[in-house]
């Protein structure tokens, strides 16, 4: 549980979201397999008081991240750190196996992003670009796509919303519904670009890989909103940045 804590820093509308991600599928209905919205916490939490939620949540994601033989024996299913490097390998992103937990997250939504960019349309490249204000005199596609990698590796303003633009897109094609996203123009759009190229190519990650089982419908989701969680936490000011751009 240690390797999460940062989820009770977490705003609540992003743990509700992830609270659904788990216990319900795309359509909004609870999933056959789980166990936790029958509990009397998640009726007392539910959907208004999601940190006292936390510890309950994270049992119910743990117990996806494994098969039910697995999960009898070992209570309460693989650690995050397991599920995250089994979403991380199905994905078939590169990683050392001495990175870090928020490592291979980034490297995950990376390998999402740049996937997106392969599937996305000369239209939709261009746009992403008049978005983050890169030229796009000259215009060609292998230019774009290094250029929006290397807005995406920046570490700024561009980059938080190439990267929060990514995972409302994967848990919109996912789990049925996006991110609770800022008001900020920019991000609402670059978010509405990239949904389309970063459902195309889960589209083609599913039927290249085998990970169209229940089990990782909710573990490929949670992953990616955890990871958004973290990088939201970790930039405090982000929001308030955000609704004066």
């Amino acid at each position: 549980m240690e390797e999460l804590n940062f989820l009770y820093k977490a705003a609540n509308d992003d743990l509700r979201l992830l609270c659904d991600i788990i216990v319900k599928d795309k359509d909004g209905k609870y999933r056959l397999t789980e166990e936790l919205s029958a509990t009397e916490i998640y009726k007392k939490c539910y959907p208004n008081h999601m940190r006292d939620l936390v510890p309950q949540m994270v049992t119910e994601f743990r117990k996806f991240g494994g098969n039910t033989l697995v999960n009898f024996f070992r209570g309460n299913g693989p650690t995050y750190n397991k599920i995250l490097r089994d979403v991380a390998d199905r994905c078939k992103v590169n990683y050392n196996k001495h990175s870090s937990n928020e490592q291979i997250e980034q490297y995950l939504l990376q390998k999402l992003f740049a996937d997106a960019l392969d599937k996305a349309t000369d239209e939709e490249l261009k746009a992403m670009m008049e978005e983050m204000g890169l030229p796009t005199q000259n215009f060609g596609r292998q230019a774009a796509v290094a250029a929006l990698l290397v807005a995406w590796k920046s570490g700024g303003f561009s980059s938080y919303i190439l990267l929060v633009s990514v995972a409302n897109g994967v848990v919109r094609f996912l789990a049925g519904r996006g991110l609770p996203l800022a008001a900020n123009a920019a991000l609402t759009r670059t978010a509405s670009i990239l949904a389309g190229p970063v459902g195309w190519a889960l589209t083609a990650l599913w039927t290249a890989v085998d990970i169209a089982g229940p089990a990782y419908r909710v573990t490929v989701p949670a992953v990616i909103q955890i990871a958004y969680i973290r990088q939201k936490v970790n930039t405090p000011n982000i929001e308030t940045l955000l609704l004066l751009k």
